[in-house]
């Protein structure tokens, strides 16, 4: 009898785990016809395919490793005027270096048009590096950025740096300014379609890396440990009609440590979140932001969490769509 109960209290327990991914999926199918089949939905795929091809034809250049260009002296007179009112503005945003860390697969190549859109503000100092395509663990990765981190401070006289890495390199990045002291030198990191609380998209691929980017992994739980000593600033681009991160929202970074602004857009792909024109703008404004300012602000949101007040940082209004599934 004592068998026979736990057998059917072992076939209930499956037959609500397949009601309970039935319904998922149902909420997942409605989700993506609503994003995917919308009018902007349509367009954003259009400029996916388009960013693809076009990445795809820079893909080569991008293999070879690029020459760090420190600039130890501001000249204004060659300047346009964007980048002459950056460097006139706050010499210290100007002359804070920019390292570019790219995704899964990937190569520098696909910040292109975004490192050229930095160095047109006014950035003296913006880098793209390659890891190997055969990296194999998050944390390894972790390590090689902090070699990389550590000879661009040296080579430019810096102490901070900023990141922004793309998908992956977002990831990569984010271990190493929480778990491996990164903080100390990284003074924002910015994230572009990176999966913060996992992807079941990586559940396609086989791989040990790809297990550490699945929803509940070792790492990803770690991450999720408290950073109350972490001062670097988070800047979170992600997009609901990101076909890498599923569900979506996971590429939102939630964490009651972190000092954490936002974009959310809905109509634009995974490889084109390093080209999109408001992502570019809002990652390049905020990045120009005066010293004092965001110290304020972080001091304030630091008090607001002191009286127990809302943690999110508000970011620049969000584009509205359906709730991300």
């Amino acid at each position: 009898m004592a068998m026979a109960l736990a057998g059917l209290r072992r076939l209930r327990a499956l037959a609500d785990d397949v009601t309970t991914v039935a319904g998922e999926v149902g909420q997942a199918a409605d989700y993506a016809v609503r994003t995917f089949a919308s009018p902007a939905g349509i367009r954003g795929m259009a400029l996916e395919w388009a960013a693809m091809a076009a990445h795809v034809a820079m893909y080569p250049v991008g293999l070879a490793e690029e020459t760090i260009r420190p600039h130890d002296v501001y000249r204004t007179d060659s300047l346009p005027p964007a980048r002459r009112s950056l460097v006139v503005a706050d010499p210290a945003a100007a002359g804070t270096p920019i390292l570019l860390v790219h995704g899964i697969m990937d190569n520098r190549s696909v910040f292109s048009v975004f490192g050229n859109a930095l160095r047109r503000r006014g950035f003296g100092v913006v880098h793209a590096i390659n890891y190997s395509v055969l990296t194999g663990d998050l944390r390894s990765a972790a390590h090689e950025l902090r070699g990389h981190v550590e000879r661009l401070r040296e080579l430019t006289g810096s102490d901070k740096v900023h990141i922004v890495g793309h998908s992956l390199g977002g990831m990569i990045a984010r271990y190493y300014v929480q778990r491996m002291g990164g903080s100390e030198a990284v003074d924002t990191l910015v994230t572009l379609g990176s999966p913060h609380t996992g992807s079941n998209a990586a559940y396609l691929l086989p791989t040990p890396l790809a297990r550490q980017l699945r929803p509940g992994s070792q790492v990803l739980t770690e991450l999720a440990e408290p950073a109350a000593d972490c001062p670097t600033r988070f800047l979170v681009v992600w997009s609901r009609l990101d076909e890498m991160i599923v569900p979506q929202r996971n590429a939102r970074l939630r964490h009651p440590d972190l000092d954490v602004s936002e974009l959310e857009l809905r109509d634009v792909g995974h490889l084109s979140l390093p080209i999109d024109p408001r992502a570019v703008h809002w990652v390049a404004s905020e990045l120009a932001r005066g010293e004092a300012d965001r110290r304020g602000e972080h001091e304030r949101i630091r008090h607001r969490r002191i009286r127990g007040g809302h943690l999110r940082v508000p970011g620049p209004p969000a584009e509205r769509g359906a709730p991300a599934s």
